[in-house]
């Protein structure tokens, strides 16, 4: 699936890695996200709440199905989100700009999920929307 394709098709967005922060780029990617009808799922278990929705500890904790996990993680903890969102059946994982991990992205690719990486979605959400 290509990125426009997937971000037309997935509508659910669970954040893995979400911040309270208004400062930190998971916020603020997620708080636009949002505005532009994305319903946004936190993934953090540091946190109860965010952007006024329930935050999850886990992907395996989410109630609903999630089409896109997008990870504001550093590369080390890739390899376990990819394995939780293969086990949950997300449809995508999407490594935001800086985060690269190739040997979860073919574990990923392997499992049938599409795989965006070293990306930013609201940059390529804006730029499809021009």
């Amino acid at each position: 699936m290509t990125i426009p394709e997937l971000l037309r098709a997935g509508r659910t967005i669970a954040v893995v890695g979400l911040s309270n922060r208004r400062t930190r780029p998971s916020y603020s990617v997620s708080e636009y996200m949002r505005a532009q009808g994305y319903r946004i799922i936190s993934v953090n278990p540091n946190m109860t709440e965010a952007l006024g929705d329930s935050a999850y500890a886990r992907l395996e904790d989410v109630p609903e199905h999630i089409d896109i996990v997008d990870i504001f993680r550093r590369p080390e903890f890739v390899p376990d989100i990819v394995e939780s969102a293969i086990r949950v059946g997300a449809g995508a994982v999407w490594m935001q700009e800086g985060v690269v991990h190739e040997a979860a992205a073919d574990r990923a690719r392997k499992a049938g999920l599409t795989v965006v990486m070293d990306r930013c979605i609201l940059k390529e959400h804006r730029r499809l929307s021009r």
